[in-house]
């Protein structure tokens, strides 16, 4: 067995004896495993263990748990999103990552996974702040951020709400899609409609423009219809007026149960009076991720774009 099957291993028979034990959920278990193995009572590592194997072991733990208590809010990015929107931060910021830091923001951060992929893959190069309202979701958070040894501020509370956090260089986030039901709070945006409810995942792409540095990137996860509802002429005047749209990537439609869920990554830019809109707007499709000619290509085609930019 690898590492991280020894650690998932060991995680999620401690989590199944205080699941039958405790009678709570196969998530409350996990949980407790994590907190105990902080805490010294309990000892999951393994020798030669990496960041990225404890990261992948919790991760399929914490993937079992939410199959068994199934909520919707309890969803987790994927690897394969969470690192191709790593090597995308990884470009766009190549040259400043060579000898300083950047802060990146996730304000919808959930179980932490997209966030700490992100951070594994620039090891060292990120200091992170993550939000998140659900309390068993952000403290998963917290106990893996710790136990890969990653620097994340945490705060737990509605995200859409006034934050005390600075501006940062980046943000990353696996938009919620559905309606915010705080209407008091939906219209202090511009992005709240003059009639019906606000669509979350708007919101939350302003919420996080008014938290990113002039000049910052922002990388969403976002619903592949993002510019074909009922509300998307409001979203393209507002990205409009304070952003550059940097690129749309389509995701590969096999990565999806159905086409209602299919997402893209949408890259902005905050614009800047000292900087200018790109020369060319990146319009590409992830390739089916078995294909690794097509997919060395694509990198590729990025790698271009972004030294054309």
């Amino acid at each position: 067995m690898e590492n991280m099957e020894k650690i998932f291993k060991m995680l999620n028979d401690h989590a199944v004896k205080v699941e039958k034990e405790q009678q709570v959920t196969l998530l409350e278990g996990i949980l407790d495993g994590l907190e105990t193995w902080l805490d010294g009572e309990v000892d999951f590592s393994q020798p030669g263990a990496t960041k990225e194997d404890i990261r992948k072991a919790i991760q399929i733990a914490i993937l079992k748990g939410m199959r068994q208590s199934a909520q919707p809010n309890h969803q987790m990015t994927p690897d394969t999103l969470g690192l191709l929107v790593g090597y995308l931060v990884e470009q766009i910021f190549a040259k400043r990552l060579k000898d300083d830091k950047i802060a990146v923001l996730d304000l919808a951060v959930g179980t932490g996974n997209l966030l700490l992929t992100v951070m594994n893959l620039l090891d060292g190069k990120i200091e992170a702040t993550g939000v998140e309202i659900d309390e068993l979701l952000i403290r998963l958070a917290a106990a893996t951020a710790d136990l890969t040894e990653q620097p994340v501020a945490l705060y737990r509370q509605d995200a859409l709400q006034d934050l005390l956090v600075n501006p940062v260089d980046a943000v990353v986030c696996d938009l919620p899609v559905g309606y915010y039901p705080n209407e008091e709070v939906a219209l202090e945006y511009e992005l709240c409609p003059a009639e019906g409810m606000s669509y979350a995942h708007h919101l939350f792409i302003e919420q996080s423009m008014n938290y990113t540095k002039e000049g910052g990137y922002l990388f969403f996860l976002a619903p592949t219809h993002l510019f074909e509802s009922e509300q998307s002429k409001q979203l393209h005047k507002y990205i409009q007026k304070y952003a550059w749209i940097q690129a749309i990537i389509q995701l590969p439609d096999t990565m999806f149960a159905n086409k209602a869920l299919e997402k893209s990554i949408v890259i902005l830019q905050k614009q800047s009076k000292e900087l200018k809109a790109p020369k060319e707007v990146l319009l590409a499709k992830v390739p089916n991720m078995q294909n690794k000619q097509a997919l060395a290509l694509f990198f590729e085609k990025v790698k271009m774009w972004q030294e054309a930019n």
